[in-house]
């Protein structure tokens, strides 16, 4: 197999058990930040995503096209106990910085990198992919590794 072969992506019906349910999509990303306030200007001012929900001290939530951001105080969430009616939603965290990806469109790379740069924020990386695609990597002020990345990394 190639590597644009290994690009492509898999249906349901080629995982050898049609029985299991295949997701249609990633909904939600999480990443830590205990500086909710940072996070909240990186995201909206920087990124720019409309703030969907903030709960001081303990998240901020983005929407970012069909899917949704996370941004988690994991002082509050590795303990808390939230109900949604009778039922607790599980506690979770992490530590250390994470990753993830915005899907830019390849018209869209050199804006995103000129207002990066516009706005002070450090570019960490910059890569053509040798199998297609483009990616722009920072940091966020927690410092996760936010990447910004055309579908061709991915998907032909």
């Amino acid at each position: 197999m190639n590597a644009q072969e290994e690009k492509q992506p898999r249906d349901s019906s080629h995982s050898g058990n049609a029985n299991i349910p295949s997701p249609k999509g990633i909904l939600e990303t999480v990443v830590y930040c205990e500086n909710l306030t940072s996070a909240r200007e990186f995201y909206e001012q920087v990124v720019g995503l409309p703030v969907v929900s903030v709960e001081p001290g303990r998240h901020v939530f983005f929407r970012v096209g069909q899917g949704m951001l996370l941004v988690f105080n994991s002082r509050e969430t590795v303990s808390g106990t939230v109900l949604i009616g009778n039922h607790a939603i599980p506690c979770h965290g992490s530590t250390g910085p994470s990753h993830f990806a915005f899907e830019i469109l390849p018209r869209q790379v050199d804006a995103v990198r000129e207002h990066l740069v516009s706005r002070l924020i450090a570019i960490e990386a910059e890569i053509d992919w040798p199998g297609g695609g483009h990616s722009i990597y920072c940091r966020d002020p927690a410092g996760n590794s936010v990447e910004f990345a055309t579908r061709e990394l991915w998907f032909d």
